[in-house]
């Protein structure tokens, strides 16, 4: 979910998307390049190297290319941290020089990021949800798909008073995310009261009773590349809707759209225009759901073409977008309302 080249992608979790051949142990095969389905940001990785091949092939690129050249190879280079097979998931854990990358299942989609050196934005999705609690009433945010805590990681930093809980199914990927991608530090208060909550729970079908409990969910919730079958279930987001207080919100990632599976010259063909939301399945069984109060926008190319949807009455763009940071205030502006044209 791409404009940009390989050697951007490794970088923005954009560009052209590539599958791994093999994911069976830490050492991982020359990937197969396909096209781009656009359903969720995502990148493989061409090769990992440990340090020692590192330095080794650093020396034969220096000596056999020029500068330009050697940084756009050093860019591509990847090192895996740690990979493993959970009940649920074949979780990978890479790193490049400038991120930290956490993949899932079958298909390798970047489920989580860590930048290193201090950059919170991710210039995907993740971005979005932490535009949330602005529009949504005092109280606890939930988290659905927690994966290895970007989303959580960012609204922190920008609403450290935020209460979150964060639902994740699979045990073992929570562990790894807290020894590999900080975890354990989102779990500790902030200075301003605000946490993370980790519950290793179904989100679907929680343990405990949530109902009216929080004040937003954010939805992130995919197996193998999807979205969840069970969110495309008018009666699943009629009991979603039952865990929110007054006045409460859905944001959700909806992924793509299958249609773009065509391509030309290699390129993916848009589908423009203001009912193109109609053709991505959750938000069309959302707006089943929800008439009338269903919202939907689009990351840009740039971002990987995501749709995400907003449920709730129509917030006020222009309010919405002074209380957010200046990084979101034009983008917020972009939601507009499911309308059957």
């Amino acid at each position: 979910m791409a404009a940009l080249s390989s050697t951007s992608c490794l970088h923005s979790l954009a560009g052209h998307e590539r599958y791994f051949l093999s994911c069976k142990t830490p050492q991982f095969s020359k990937p197969l390049f396909i096209n781009p389905s656009l359903k969720k940001p995502r990148f493989s990785v061409p090769f990992c190297l440990k340090q020692s091949d590192r330095e080794e092939r650093q020396t034969q690129l220096e000596a056999n290319t020029s500068r330009e050249e050697v940084k756009e190879e050093e860019e591509e280079d990847y090192w895996v941290v740690t990979a493993v097979r959970s009940k649920y998931n074949e979780i990978v854990i890479v790193d490049t020089v400038d991120a930290r990358y956490l993949l899932l299942d079958s298909t390798k989609n970047a489920h989580s990021v860590i930048n290193k050196g201090g950059e919170i934005w991710t210039d995907s999705y993740w971005d979005e949800f932490a535009s949330l609690p602005p529009i949504v009433p005092d109280g606890p945010i939930a988290i659905y798909g927690l994966g290895g805590g970007t989303a959580a990681r960012l609204i922190l930093e920008l609403w450290p008073s935020v209460q979150l809980d964060g639902l994740e199914i699979d045990d073992i990927l929570i562990e790894k995310a807290r020894e590999y991608m900080g975890l354990s530090e989102l779990e500790k208060p902030t200075s301003k009261g605000g946490s993370l909550r980790v519950l290793v729970d179904d989100a679907l079908s929680p343990s405990e009773d949530v109902t009216g409990k929080y004040a937003g969910i954010i939805v992130d919730l995919f197996a193998d590349g999807k979205v969840l079958d069970q969110l495309q279930q008018v009666q699943m987001w009629h009991d979603l809707a039952s865990r929110l207080m007054p006045n409460g919100r859905i944001m959700v990632n909806c992924a793509g759209i299958e249609e773009e599976k065509v391509v030309t010259n290699e390129k993916p063909q848009l589908v423009l225009g203001d009912s193109v939301w109609m053709l991505n399945p959750t938000i069309k069984v959302m707006s089943e759901a929800f008439p009338g109060q269903v919202y939907w926008k689009r990351t840009p190319d740039s971002e990987g073409l995501n749709f995400v949807a907003l449920t709730g009455g129509a917030p006020d763009l222009s309010d919405w977008s002074n209380k957010v940071p200046a990084r979101l205030s034009e983008t917020v502006k972009q939601w507009k309302l499911c309308e059957n044209l």
